[in-house]
């Protein structure tokens, strides 16, 4: 099953500092047909003004990844952690027992980001920060796994998370194909960033959501040249 879900039917949000797109219900916004996919639970695709953002906030109990497209966003902490994420760099937040962060927008252009929360495998665990750059290059014409929790794939090149999922991104030029075997019952949410594809065969366009499950491989082709960005859960 691909199901593909148009950018412009997304929830929507516009607090003048903030443009948002909310792929699964959040805040405002509520659809009980999406409410996430498998351990996936938000995707929010935020455009955030110069010199912005958002104010010290709590969060508990969940592996929240940002993933930054254009600019960069600064990270501060209740654990001591300071960061700056840049364009095609990741960051993974395991909220776990609590944690309370800022992320503002210190750049002089806006910044754009892909704000992600899967749900932990358990609960009550330790909270941790990370971050890490992830050239654009290493992931030209394949699959590249940027986090995960999955058995058998810690590794320190790998931004941890303490759930059963990975995030995954790839480069392609036009008219590349890149190939991904799959598991059946698991979910996989794939969005295209700059360009349209096609999908076993289904056209998306940029931000597009592409929900899928049931399906042995994944074909995906660029019929434009474009990133991609996947996550994988239980």
């Amino acid at each position: 099953m691909i199901e593909i879900r148009p950018f412009d039917n997304l929830g929507k949000a516009n607090h003048g500092w903030l443009d948002t797109s909310y792929h699964f219900s959040f805040s405002n916004y509520y659809d009980p047909e999406r409410m996430g996919w498998g351990a996936l639970r938000v995707w929010n695709d935020d455009w955030i003004k110069e010199r912005a953002g958002f104010p010290p906030h709590p969060h508990s109990d969940m592996e929240i990844i940002t993933y930054v497209r254009k600019g960069a966003i600064s990270h501060r902490d209740s654990l001591g952690n300071e960061g700056r994420t840049a364009a095609g760099d990741v960051q993974v937040m395991s909220a776990g027992t609590g944690i309370t962060h800022a992320e503002y927008n210190l750049e002089d252009e806006a910044t754009e980001l892909f704000q992600i929360w899967v749900m932990p495998d358990r609960k009550g665990l330790a909270p941790s920060w990370g971050q890490r750059e992830f050239p654009k290059g290493t992931r030209a014409g394949r699959w590249v796994t940027l986090a995960s929790g999955r058995s058998g794939e810690a590794d320190d090149d790998l931004l941890s998370m303490n759930a059963d999922a990975r995030v995954l991104a790839a480069t392609l030029r036009e008219g590349e194909t890149v190939d991904l075997e799959l598991v059946g019952e698991r979910h996989y949410y794939l969005v295209p960033i700059g360009g349209s594809v096609e999908v076993n065969g289904k056209t998306a366009q940029a931000r597009d959501g592409i929900a899928i499950t049931g399906e042995d491989t994944l074909s995906v082709t660029a019929r434009t040249p474009v990133e991609l960005l996947m996550v994988d859960s239980r």
